[in-house]
């Protein structure tokens, strides 16, 4: 199902400029205050304000790293409203998330990549009487970071961006990295390429784009593991973005919102006159064209990689909180679902900018919502 162009515009005119840091303040939580004594669910019905209902006790997740800076911002804000829930958020990896979920371990799960059906098959013994669904709630683009001295700007294609995390570009000065960046002084320097050495919701969404752009040059089926030989490997997105600050040469891929503290970005060659840059609202214009293909009330989406508008920045990601639909433990419900309903209100998804993510379009978002309220 395409979004429509009005809630796109919408998207757009919301968008603030990227900030590389994480800046919150406690505004609006006098809007904020606490306990109603209504059902946690209801913030459906009024998606500005926090409802605690019969929320307390420790509420535990994990999954992904991509979100994290994200839910510091939610835990942060609904903590000053449901004083009686703490929050326990670990950023182990998509992958992580997803498997201790599984083992029901967590009452929800952090996946920047959607359920596969042997997962969800798998769920069915964790929620009793129905099934792990997928609620997309943070979205953003995957930025290329490098570190070459010299060099403030840089231009690549997916092909060249295949080969060099492939191996087969292994130098700063290639012909083919020239050919995109004639005014760039390209130094003899080798590139070093590193991956995620943890299973990744990140990694799977930016070999997607790979294999949708440059199949060729990237002959591997996907997924959250990394598949190419050779590189150098880090944990987690802080892990990778702290590499490419620190090693001359280096290159890897992380969420914007680890783009900070002077690393610079790659801007993506696509088919537009000019490349994409990876800013939120870019992020936005290619994630509008994403399609719903989930069925019930899952809601996984179908991500277009190769989008035709002008400034769209196809390599993005949406994350997703896993949640069971039905059988939810009665002991964490209350607070999984208020926090649930808490991130997918309107303020929730307006805290999303100033940590350089994009929110979810209002489409989708709004049955977002209606999935959370049903949770039981």
């Amino acid at each position: 199902m395409k979004l429509q162009r009005k809630n796109r515009r919408a998207l757009a005119l919301g968008v603030l400029a990227v900030s590389g840091a994480l800046a919150l303040t406690a505004c609006g939580s006098d809007n904020n205050s606490g306990k109603d004594g209504g059902d946690s669910g209801s913030s459906a019905a009024a998606p500005g304000s926090v409802k605690c209902g019969s929320a307390k006790g420790q509420l535990q997740a994990s999954g992904s790293s991509a979100q994290k800076n994200a839910v510091d911002a939610w835990v942060k804000q609904y903590g000053q409203a449901c004083k009686d829930v703490q929050i326990n958020y670990n950023p182990t990896g998509s992958g992580a998330g997803i498997t201790a979920f599984l083992q029901g371990q967590t009452a929800f799960a952090g996946s920047d990549s959607p359920l596969k059906p042997e997962e969800i098959e798998q769920s069915k013994k964790v929620c009793s009487g129905g099934q792990a669904i997928d609620l997309p709630m943070v979205g953003g683009p995957i930025a290329i970071g490098f570190n070459v001295p010299g060099v403030d700007s840089l231009t690549l294609d997916p092909a060249t961006i295949a080969k060099i995390f492939n191996g087969r570009i292994t130098n700063w000065n290639d012909e083919a990295i020239k050919k995109l960046n004639p005014s760039a002084k390209l130094p003899d320097l080798k590139i070093q390429a590193f991956h995620r050495s943890d299973e990744s919701g990140t990694t799977d969404n930016f070999t997607k784009y790979l294999i949708a752009t440059a199949k060729s040059d990237w002959p591997y089926s996907g997924g959250k593991a990394w598949q190419a030989k050779g590189g150098q490997s880090a944990q987690g997105s802080s892990g990778l973005a702290q590499q490419v600050k620190q090693t001359p040469g280096a290159i890897s891929y992380f969420e914007l919102s680890y783009a900070s503290d002077g690393i610079k970005t790659v801007d993506l060659k696509t088919g537009a006159a000019t490349p994409a840059k990876a800013t939120v609202e870019n992020a936005t214009k290619a994630i509008a064209s994403a399609q719903v293909v989930g069925t019930g009330q899952d809601m996984a989406l179908k991500l277009n990689y190769e989008p035709k508008e002008d400034g769209a920045y196809p390599l993005t990601l949406v994350t997703y909180e896993i949640a069971c639909d039905k059988g939810n433990k009665a002991d964490t419900l209350p607070a999984a679902k208020s926090f649930l309903s808490y991130i997918a209100s309107e303020d929730g998804q307006k805290q999303l900018t100033s940590a350089s993510y994009a929110p979810i379009p209002d489409e989708i978002i709004t049955k977002v919502r209606s999935a959370i309220s049903r949770l039981s």
